[in-house]
């Protein structure tokens, strides 16, 4: 195996076990030997993919956003759906997922957002940037459809995709603060008024 790939390999692998362990203790509570043993990779080689913590934290933030905006965009190219269906299969996966592990959830920016926002700002942009994608997925698949017409608003597209987003995090937060799918219930109910769906 040629070491670009195996450099790639072996960076996936601390990002992949990163994303396990802090999706369930957060940033600050987790150590590097900690990341690096449930990778099965060495200690003291860290520095060789990373040049800090912070720079692990950003490519970390990174990496899920792409992996999360792919899949979003996966669910938002499914043909023969309707605009509104296809957002009604992303908020149904969101629930599913946020609900799993005692509604422990599975999302970052969930578990990190607030923690890592005051403690590095390239973290912070990292999760601004990844959060802005997500709500210009929504703001575009709400726009489609209002010209299929299987949405309809009474405020614009951006804004309504900002507060859903916004609505759905919080009701993630407060999922795992009641350990009950019921916040995320609600959201849904509300998501549906919102969009007239």
């Amino acid at each position: 195996m040629p070491a670009t790939a195996r450099t790639t390999d072996t960076r996936r692998s601390i990002l992949d076990a990163a994303q396990r362990i802090m999706g369930r203790k957060g940033y600050s509570a987790v150590g590097i030997n900690e990341v690096l043993s449930e990778a099965g990779v060495p200690k003291g080689s860290f520095y060789h993919y990373f040049s800090s913590k912070d720079a692990f934290g950003e490519a970390l933030l990174r990496r899920y956003f792409e992996e999360y905006v792919a899949d979003m965009d996966r669910v938002f190219a499914r043909p023969g759906q309707s605009a509104g269906e296809r957002l009604t299969a992303y908020w149904q996966q969101w629930r599913q997922t946020q609900s799993l592990d005692d509604c422990q959830g599975k999302c970052l920016a969930v578990k990190l957002g607030a923690e890592v926002s005051d403690l590095s700002e390239p973290m912070r942009l990292a999760l601004k940037e990844g959060t802005d994608a997500v709500v210009d997925r929504l703001e575009r698949t709400i726009t489609q459809g209002l010209e299929d017409g299987s949405v309809a608003l009474d405020g614009d597209p951006r804004t309504t995709a900002q507060v859903l987003y916004d609505m759905w995090l919080g009701a993630s937060v407060m999922a795992k603060i009641h350990r009950s799918p019921a916040p995320l219930d609600t959201t849904t109910a509300m998501t549906r008024q919102l969009l007239h769906l």
